[in-house]
């Protein structure tokens, strides 16, 4: 599992636990899939087991991951589809970045909502760019 820790910003745990989450909430991760290993995703990262741990046992508090004795760490069965309203606050620190980066370099909101749209209407229709 590819994750990317910044030594900026969110606590270590809290990274991995949002990088976990939004794979899982977008889709990228599903139901039934295995969780690495505590050791190996530590090893991976770089980072203290006590780390990775803190971060499965949110998940499981959340109950987006669930442990299976003997077995390992799996993707729990989700008891319903995530809200718009649950979709739309895991953008939020990805605005938050935005609008932050937008004022330090003086771009005025409706230059950065032109350029939300013209990049939207790229990734939507990448054919129309070549």
């Amino acid at each position: 599992m590819l994750l990317h820790i910044s030594s900026e910003g969110l606590p270590i745990y809290q990274q991995i636990v949002e990088q976990i989450r939004f794979r899982i909430v977008s889709g990228q991760l599903k139901v039934g899939d295995e969780m690495p290993t505590i050791r190996g995703l530590a090893e991976s990262l770089r980072v203290n087991p006590n780390t990775v741990a803190r971060a499965y046992r949110e998940l499981e508090h959340e109950s987006l991951i669930e442990k299976r004795r003997t077995t390992g760490t799996f993707v729990a069965e989700l008891p319903r589809q995530f809200s718009l309203a649950q979709r739309r606050k895991l953008l939020s620190p990805d605005i938050d970045r935005l609008l932050i980066t937008a004022r330090q370099l003086d771009i005025d909101w409706d230059d950065l909502i032109n350029l939300l749209q013209k990049r939207y209407g790229e990734l939507a229709n990448p054919k129309e760019q070549s």
